[in-house]
């Protein structure tokens, strides 16, 4: 794969994975748009430990907490925040692999993968962002997370598997309906984001595995660190300004995005 290509993929990647705005929607996009090839789902496994390693690095102090939480967790105690965190993040990633496997075994994700699914889900669901971060009241903090909270989020979030949705806008949507602050709630949709890009990685690596070779390798290693860079960027800079701007940048973005992508799918 060209290297500047390869470095516009994992730059995009990097920066549209935490922002609201759909990191698979722009993957299936940018080779739809430009007639490259389609990467292949070596480099979109890479691109996404980028970043993954990201978010971790970023929210580090509450994933040490759950990773050392976990073990008392799979004994069926949950009274420590450590613990309650990892129980909460695990039912909340329990719809996401579900609804994933029954796309995969169905050949559904195939389907779903068009410019004019983008264009909808992109307009849709900005909207849908627009109105919950007007209405929804900001009285939780992430503190306040719990069960049926990690349920509501964990099914919006599937819905996520919908190209162009967005995994973080949906989940920060559901968090503004269900009352949480802006910086809690994109907290808690990044934190869900961390076990759900494992088993997702975790599937796609085990299928490509076998594909491996040098060339695979050396751009796979490149995509992950430019997606690394990117996306820490973005992450950070979004988690600043969410003290003092809300997401309507995000939502104007998505809807223009989408009425370009539905005149494109629907006149070309």
């Amino acid at each position: 794969m060209p290297l500047f290509y390869l470095m516009i993929l994992a730059l995009v990647q990097g920066v549209t994975e935490f922002l609201p705005i759909s990191s698979s929607g722009h993957l299936i996009l940018l080779p739809n748009l430009t007639g490259m090839a389609d990467q292949g789902q070596a480099i979109d496994v890479a691109v996404h430990v980028g970043t993954l390693g990201a978010v971790i690095l970023y929210f580090w102090h509450d994933v040490r907490e759950a990773a050392l939480g976990t073990p008392r967790m799979l004994t069926g105690r949950t009274d420590t925040p450590g613990s309650r965190l990892a129980f909460l993040l695990l039912v909340a990633t329990i719809p996401v692999i579900i609804a994933g496997l029954i796309l995969k075994i169905t050949g559904l994700n195939d389907l779903l993968r068009s410019t004019a699914v983008i264009g909808w889900t992109m307009l849709v669901f900005g909207i849908l962002l627009y109105w919950a971060d007007k209405t929804g009241p900001e009285i939780k903090e992430d503190h306040d997370w719990n069960l049926p909270d990690a349920i509501k989020m964990g099914l919006w979030q599937a819905v996520a598997l919908i190209p162009g949705t967005s995994r973080s806008g949906i989940t920060i949507t559901a968090a503004r309906m269900l009352g949480y602050k802006r910086q809690d709630g994109a907290k808690l949709a990044m934190l869900m984001s961390i076990p759900t890009i494992l088993a997702s990685g975790t599937l796609l690596g085990l299928e490509v595995a076998s594909e491996a070779n040098a060339a695979l390798m050396r751009d796979a290693a490149i995509g992950a660190a430019f997606a690394f860079v990117a996306a820490f960027g973005a992450l950070a800079l979004m988690m600043r300004l969410l003290k003092s701007v809300s997401f309507t940048p995000y939502v104007i973005y998505r809807v223009i995005l989408g009425l370009i992508l539905l005149g494109i799918a629907y006149t070309g």
